[in-house]
This record gives C-alpha cells, sequence and structure tokens, in this order.
C-alpha cells in the first residue's frame, strides 16, 4: 500500500501476507473479481493522488466517475443502477476502499448504505425512482443528517421537529458532523412530528443548486482525521419540505436503528482496512530500514510487533467474515453489531498506533500513509457509536440489564 524502497543486498522485499488462515478461499469467482475491481481502483486512481487532498482538506470529486465505473455504488440495494451485492461482498469492498484511504469510503458508505439504504428500505416506490439511479451513477451526492449538536451518542432524544404547513411540513433544528451536508443534492434529515413525537425521515434536496429557504450549512474546519470528506453544521429555520419528500415508512426512531445496525458492520470492515493496510507498510518497512547495521526486522522485538499485529488481524478478519454469513442469513442481531463495531475498531486502532510507532519519526510523514490511517482510525473509533455505548449494548444483552442513564 506504499511504496516500497529497493531491497537492500541480501533482504529481499516479498508480498506480505495479510491472509494468514485463508480466508479468501471461501470466496466466490464473482468476489474475487469484484476485490480486484476495487483494488484496481484503488491502486491506479485512488493512491496516486488521495495524500494530496488529504492534506488540502479537500472533496476528491474528480474521482467519483472512476468509482462510479466500478459499479459499487449502492452496493446491497437491488435494481435503480446498484449492483445488490451481499453482505460480504458489501464488507470486501469496504475493506478494499479502507485500504486506501478512509475518507473515500466514507464517500462510498454514506452514499451507499446510509443514503441510498434508507431510500431503498423505507422510500416508496416513486421516490425511488426519483433518487436512486442517480444517486447510483453518482451524479447526485447524498447526506444522512441524524446526529446533532447536544445528542450524539443518545440520538434518540433527537430535538429537530417536523411542523404540518400545508401540503408538506416544516423543518426546524440543527444536525452536526453530517458527511457532504453542505453539498449534497439529496439530504435525508430525521425529525420529530410534532403530531404524535414520532422520529421521521424527510428528504430536502437541492432545486436549481440551490437548498430551500432556511437550510443553512457550513462545513466544520480543522479536522485530525477523515479529512478528505467534509463534515458540515446544518441550521434548519422553518425549511420546507413537500409531503412528497416524507419517507412514509419511517414511524420511530427504530428505523433509524435499523439502518445504524446494518452499517456498524462496515464501520467494523472500515476498521478492517485501515488494520491491514498498516500492518502492510509496518511488515514492509521492517525489512527495509536499517539500524546499527542490519534490518530492524531481524530483532526480536520487531518480530514479536509483527507477530502480534498479525494475530490481532486475523481475529479481525475472522469475525468480520462470519457477521457477513450471519447477515446473509438472517441471523445477525444488533448486540453481535456492536461486538464486532467495539472490537474490530479497538484492535485497529492499536494497531495502527504501533505501526506508525515502528516507522519512528517517519510515520509522521504523509507520504509514508501510516499516519492517515491512524488519525483515520481515531475517527473511525467514535462514530456511529462509540466504544463505550457498544459496550453498554453488549452489556445489556449479557446481563439483561440497561446500564444507560
Amino acid at each position: 500500500m506504499t511504496a516500497v524502497p529497493d531491497p537492500v543486498e541480501g533482504i529481499p522485499t516479498r508480498p506480505v501476507d495479510t491472509d494468514y488462515y485463508g480466508l479468501h478461499e471461501l470466496l466466490s469467482d464473482e468476489d474475487r473479481e469484484l476485490v480486484q475491481r476495487v483494488r484496481s481502483f484503488v491502486q491506479d486512481d485512488l493512491l496516486p493522488v488521495i495524500n494530496g487532498y488529504w492534506e488540502r482538506a479537500e472533496f476528491p470529486q474528480a474521482l467519483l466517475p472512476a468509482l462510479a465505473k466500478t459499479g459499487v455504488a449502492g452496493t446491497t440495494v437491488r435494481g435503480y443502477g446498484a449492483p445488490g451485492l451481499n453482505s460480504l461482498q458489501t464488507g470486501l469492498v469496504t475493506m478494499e476502499l479502507s485500504r486506501g484511504d478512509g475518507s473515500f469510503n466514507t464517500i462510498n458508505a454514506l452514499q451507499s448504505g446510509l443514503v441510498m439504504g434508507t431510500l431503498d428500505r423505507y422510500g416508496n416506490e416513486e421516490q425511488k425512482q426519483r433518487w436512486l439511479p442517480s444517486l447510483a451513477r453518482l451524479d447526485k451526492l447524498g447526506a444522512f443528517g441524524l446526529t446533532e449538536p447536544q445528542h450524539g451518542s443518545d440520538s434518540v432524544r433527537l430535538e429537530t421537529s417536523a411542523r404540518r404547513s400545508g401540503d408538506g411540513y416544516l423543518l426546524s433544528g440543527a444536525k452536526r458532523w453530517i458527511g457532504l451536508g453542505h453539498i449534497a443534492d439529496v439530504v435525508i434529515i430525521w425529525a420529530r412530528d410534532e403530531a404524535d413525537g414520532k422520529v421521521r425521515g424527510f428528504v430536502v434536496e437541492k432545486t436549481d443548486g440551490r437548498y430551500p429557504d432556511g437550510f443553512q450549512a457550513s462545513p466544520i474546519l480543522g479536522k485530525i482525521g477523515k479529512r478528505a470528506i467534509p463534515q458540515a453544521d446544518i441550521q434548519l429555520h422553518d425549511v420546507f419540505v413537500p409531503h412528497d419528500n416524507l419517507l412514509a415508512g419511517t414511524r420511530s426512531f427504530r428505523d433509524v436503528s435499523t439502518v445504524l445496525s446494518a452499517t456498524r458492520s462496515l464501520v467494523a470492515w472500515e476498521a478492517l482496512g485501515h488494520a491491514t493496510a498498516a500492518y502492510e507498510i509496518a511488515a514492509r518497512y521492517a525489512l527495509t530500514r536499517h539500524q546499527f547495521g542490519k534490518p530492524i526486522a531481524s530483532f526480536q522485538l520487531i518480530q514479536h510487533k509483527l507477530a502480534k499485529m498479525l494475530g490481532d488481524l486475523t481475529s479481525m478478519q475472522l469475525l468480520c467474515f462470519r457477521a457477513a454469513a450471519l447477515q446473509d442469513s438472517g441471523r445477525y442481531r444488533n448486540a453481535q453489531a456492536s461486538l464486532l463495531k467495539m472490537h474490530v475498531c479497538d484492535r485497529a486502532r492499536d494497531l495502527c498506533r504501533e505501526a506508525r510507532d515502528m516507522l519512528g519519526g517517519n510515520g509522521l510523514l504523509l507520504e509514508n500513509d501510516v499516519a492517515r490511517h491512524l488519525t483515520d482510525m481515531e475517527v473511525v473509533h467514535t462514530y456511529e457509536g462509540t466504544d463505550s455505548i457498544q459496550s453498554l449494548i453488549v452489556g445489556r444483552d449479557i446481563t439483561g440489564i440497561a446500564a444507560f442513564a
């Protein structure tokens, strides 16, 4: 995943084995072709330029046509130009994109899972025909407006309101940390219906390149991770949304939870991608970096670190593959999704830290990629449910006692 220096005499540079237990033997020819298609995009289009976008905190709009050619946008959505992938295939796409860059994976995950997934699950046929094909082609971009300034982990208490007005609704409130929230063509806003207190989904869309009156969005600046995908603060001041833009299938916060449970697994696959890249970088570096007259790979301490890293990486792979199988067989529970996200993200963050440390001062340089994966993992560890919240969900499942405040 990173440029490898010329091998030092007597120390060959060899491929890094990140599939120690042969899990790719379980893949079908279709799965392998999909992996290769995404990997080619990452190697040929993404990696040569992503560090510049990341450093400038610039959205890589120019890469969207190449991503569209891979045919993965929409992932699990069937029809409407989307590929209808299964859970394992979607996970593999997520891992391969993240192995290249976390920001770009988030662009696809947001577009495919949160936005298109919500529209496919809760939209009526007219709404699906109206929005899904253009989102699948990446002609239009979507955003998912759930988190609020005062409600992150307790987003169930969201305060954004929806009030009936004529043939539509007026939305008022605020959203924060909304990926692409200031540039997306279609923004799903979750709000509480004042008539019955139920949480519903509403689609705010641009007309002639402009948001409706009262919709104000601005990018959040100064992030240390996921710098190539902008997040936005959104203010809603009586934003009118026609009744046709209400997702009629949404009737409670449980509908939000259903979407997040499906995408939570993909956060773990993303963490696996970052961990895989970091391990590859560290293993290759250990063979080419010399100290005290020999490669650092010859030191017991480094070999111990690499062995522990590979063990963690393998455990992450096994959990992700098993979770995908449970998902596709309809036996996947919310608590299992929480355990997956909690464990894999925790191990991946530690692995990225270890890899950065192994590179010493060189690990601080963006050109060596590992710092980008590390700081992106800090973001992944937090979003779609922090480590603490996931542990409480699992704890409730273990004990039958809810420890939430």
